[in-house]
């Protein structure tokens, strides 16, 4: 498996145009990307402006064919008019958890 968190600082007034485009480049990832396992998008209640994504891939070649589709790449491209600073990414590897109530799979569960 092969995970990203990304945070996301908005600029004010830009929340409900990102979380459109957001949620625009979800429905392509679920009907055109079977590898990726998880892809969630979380806003902070307390802070409206920032926006965290949890993903979750089979692997780094899944990854890297998602970074590569149309509605990725026009997501990167139109993102950043909202984006206040430059997304903040950290590569992630799973060690243990559920999905569903089902372990993740090729990941050993502690």
């Amino acid at each position: 498996m092969y995970g990203l968190v990304v945070r996301f600082k908005l600029l004010d007034g830009h929340e409900a145009a990102f979380d459109a485009l957001a949620s625009k480049t979800l429905h392509s990832i679920e009907a055109e990307e079977p590898r990726t396992a998880v892809y969630l998008t979380h806003r902070l209640p307390a802070t409206p402006g920032v926006r965290i994504f949890y993903e979750l891939y089979d692997d780094i070649d899944a990854f890297e064919a998602h970074e590569r589709t149309a509605h990725v790449r026009r997501f990167l491209e139109e993102r950043s008019q909202h984006l206040r600073a430059d997304p903040e990414v950290w590569v992630v590897e799973p060690t243990a958890g559920l999905v569903r109530q089902r372990p993740l799979p090729g990941v050993a569960q502690l």
